[in-house]
């Protein structure tokens, strides 16, 4: 598990699969097969570790996903915290039941980004709540796959 090495995504080919990791959920996305745009999947409830995991791995095969791409809730001043320890742990636990390829991606300001989305579209509190993580994964997994296309713009 590294942090975003966009040369060894480009590198894996198919869609990439995005979780916005939450201590109470996990929101899911994945790209399109060419990675242009990421869509949103679902929102996982938390349960046990292995139970959450047992179900990413089961979505992840579903979509025939290349590489994971996890939010890393790094600190407004860059700093890391214990989220940061607990999603890095997360990873860690996750690649001892199955190698996947995992990148960490800085999520700072997804779910407000979105959440202010909704409310400028008056969504309602009932459906933000339903689908605020999962279209921060969504939010996190497309500025991994527009930084990809400005990288190989610019080379």
């Amino acid at each position: 598990m590294v942090e975003i090495d966009l040369d060894c995504l480009r590198t894996s080919i198919g869609p990439l699969f995005g979780i916005d990791p939450g201590t109470k959920t996990l929101g899911l996305a994945i790209s399109d097969s060419t990675r242009l745009i990421a869509s949103p999947l679902e929102t996982i409830w938390r349960k046990t570790f292995r139970v959450d995991a047992q179900r990413l791995l089961q979505v992840y095969d579903k979509n025939r996903a290349s590489a994971v791409v996890v939010g890393l809730p790094v600190n407004m001043d860059g700093s890391h915290g214990p989220r940061t320890q607990s999603v890095q742990d997360f990873c860690t636990n996750l690649q001892k039941i199955r190698d996947l390829p995992v990148f960490l991606w800085d999520e700072r300001m997804s779910t407000i980004a979105v959440t202010r989305t909704m409310l400028a579209d008056n969504m309602s509190r009932r459906k933000r709540a339903a689908n605020v993580d999962k279209l921060a994964a969504t939010y996190i997994l497309q500025g991994v796959l527009d930084r990809l296309r400005a990288r190989d713009r610019n080379r």
